[in-house]
C-alpha cells in the first residue's frame, strides 16, 4: 500500500517542502519526516486522495518544526501581556485589536503546548485541520465521544489561559 500511494507522490512532497522551507537541506528533512510519519499511520489510511493526506501530514510536521524552533514560546506570555494589554493612550483594545495581536497568538500557542498530546491531536484535527468529529475519532481510533469531551477540556484549558492574560472574559463576566 505504502509503496502504490505514496512513492509516486515523492517529487510532489519534494516541491511543496521546498517553497514551504526554502532550502533544499529542511526540505529533504520535511519530506523524510513525513513519509516516516505516513509510513507509521498507513494501516489508518483508507486510500482515498492521498495526495491531500500526505500534505495535510507534512503541514502539520512543519508547524511542528516551527513550534520546536520559535523561543518565545519558553518566555512568560504573562509578563508581555500586561504590559500590552492597555493601548497607549490608555483605552482598551478593541476585540479585533486583542485577536489579531502577537500577545494573543503568544497565548494560544503557549496554552496549546501545555496541553496533554491527545487534546492537541483533537485540536489539531478539528479546529486546524477543519475535521468532523466523527472523521477525527476515525482517524485517531477512539469513539466520537472521546473526541469531543477531548475538545471540550482542550478548548477549556485555552480559554482559562486567555482569561488569565486578559485576553477573554472569566466566566461570568459577560
Amino acid at each position: 500500500m505504502f509503496t502504490r500511494y505514496v512513492l509516486p507522490e515523492v517529487q510532489v512532497l519534494l516541491r511543496v517542502a521546498l517553497s514551504l522551507t526554502s532550502q533544499p537541506a529542511d526540505a529533504e528533512d520535511l519530506v523524510q519526516e513525513t513519509l516516516l510519519r505516513a509510513y507509521r499511520s498507513a494501516d489508518r489510511f483508507d486510500g482515498r486522495h492521498p495526495r491531500a493526506w500526505l500534505l495535510t501530514i507534512m503541514r502539520n510536521a512543519e508547524v511542528n518544526r516551527h513550534r520546536r524552533r520559535r523561543p518565545h514560546l519558553l518566555d512568560d506570555p504573562d509578563a508581555d501581556l500586561t504590559r500590552l494589554s492597555v493601548a497607549p493612550d490608555g483605552a482598551p483594545p478593541t476585540p479585533e485589536e486583542v485577536v489579531v495581536g502577537e500577545q494573543f497568538d503568544e497565548v494560544v500557542d503557549a496554552a496549546f503546548a501545555a496541553l496533554p498530546r491527545q487534546h492537541q491531536q483533537v485540536v489539531r484535527l478539528v479546529d486546524v485541520d477543519g475535521l468532523t468529529y466523527a472523521e477525527a475519532a476515525r482517524l485517531l481510533g477512539i469513539p466520537e465521544g472521546t473526541v469531543m469531551s477531548r475538545l471540550h477540556r482542550a478548548r477549556k484549558r485555552i480559554r482559562i489561559r486567555l482569561a488569565a492574560a486578559g485576553l477573554a472574559p472569566k466566566r461570568g463576566a459577560l
